[in-house]
């Protein structure tokens, strides 16, 4: 099964924000996109397990979107 998660960056919080229409509770957050990533894939799991008690093989899709304004 496939999961999508978005990483967007949020530049008032100066950090990075991952959530997932496909996993349900999913919201986290860091300054740094590598930790963001590593934390997204433990928790994804977790979540997924306390949702469902099926154990089966997963695929993460990871979209990331960041936004700068800049003056010329």
């Amino acid at each position: 099964m496939e999961y999508i998660i978005n990483f967007t960056w949020d530049s008032e919080a100066n950090v990075w924000v991952a959530t997932s229409d496909d996993v349900p509770g999913l919201v986290l957050e860091s300054g740094s996109f590598d930790a963001l990533l590593e934390r997204t894939r433990i928790t994804v799991p977790e979540l997924l397990s306390l949702n469902s008690c099926e154990n089966h093989p997963i695929s993460l899709i990871f979209t990331s979107e960041r936004h700068e304004k800049m003056v010329l």
